[in-house]
């Protein structure tokens, strides 16, 4: 009777404080958006923008318990380091203080920090509008679902699409989810082009050898895990399903993430200013005491 009890008290305010967690994460976007669009010469802009981040923070500040709860505590750090970094950044644009938002060796810390805002802003869209928004992520993945198995076909590689998510290979069953659709990277390289001070052609060339390139190498990342597993290509199928998605397909991911950053970067260079910019600024905090 007791539990029963708990359990009535405890999951509404579950539910209310999810809700909240959720608006919260809108309203930062919002924000960020706003700051963005607010030309440089209105001081509106510093406090909007210190605002969004501020909120940003808020809402990664309650992330890590879904990461304690299934014991990943890499992403737990990262969560928390993420809510710190928020912080700072809000509070160093609301500051508005002159002794950090200046130009260091020819890089503009205040540059750095806008451009920041706009990646944040364009990027947490381009993923929280798949994550967060069911219809819109209902239909992600099961469209990545329908390619996966017209990609396996070039390949000769029968599969089979059970449901909108679920798809099998001589019975084995694997579901495709949001992780599976490259979202993440695919926001990433959006925000992060799309926030750079460069002209419209060369942002385009930018984004042309980013994100297609990135969805198809995801495509082709799908397949090779389903049929390994499928097919018990390295032992039996948990063994197939291990190295083929943690092992082969994690390595080389994160090596095609290295080349297409790498390339992104020769088109356009103001995004290593971006990150230069950023770094002498927390190297300024710690010069002169916050």
């Amino acid at each position: 009777m007791l539990n029963s009890l708990i359990k009535t008290i405890y999951s509404p305010m579950v539910y209310r404080v999810s809700y909240m967690i959720e608006n919260i994460l809108w309203l930062a976007l919002g924000l960020l958006i706003i700051a963005s669009i607010i030309p440089r010469n209105y001081r509106l802009k510093f406090t909007v923008a210190g605002a969004g981040w501020a909120f940003f923070a808020v809402h990664w500040a309650f992330q890590w318990q879904h990461y304690a709860e299934v014991e990943d505590y890499v992403n737990v750090a990262l969560t928390i380091l993420t809510a710190v970094i928020c912080i700072f950044i809000g509070y160093i644009l609301m500051r508005q203080d002159k002794r950090i938002l200046r130009d260091i060796n020819g890089v503009s810390t205040t540059t750095s920090l806008f451009m920041a805002t706009t990646a944040a802003a364009i990027g947490g869209i381009s993923y929280f509008a798949f994550s967060e928004i069911q219809a819109m992520n209902t239909w992600l993945i099961s469209t990545v679902s329908g390619q996966t198995i017209q990609v396996a076909s070039l390949f000769g590689i029968a599969m089979t699409r059970v449901d909108w998510n679920l798809i099998a290979v001589n019975g084995y069953k694997v579901e495709i989810i949001l992780a599976c659709t490259a979202i993440e990277s695919i926001a990433l390289f959006t925000g992060i082009i799309a926030s750079a001070n460069a002209p419209f052609k060369r942002q385009a060339a930018a984004f042309l050898i980013s994100v297609p390139v990135i969805y198809g190498l995801n495509l082709i990342r799908n397949v090779f895990i389903v049929a390994a597993y499928g097919m018990t290509w390295f032992g039996d199928p948990e063994t197939s399903f291990y190295i083929a998605h943690t092992v082969i397909a994690k390595v080389g991911s994160l090596m095609a993430l290295f080349l297409i950053a790498y390339a992104v970067m020769k088109i356009l260079p103001e995004i290593l200013d971006m990150i230069d910019g950023i770094l002498k600024l927390f190297g300024g905090i710690f010069k002169h005491g916050g």
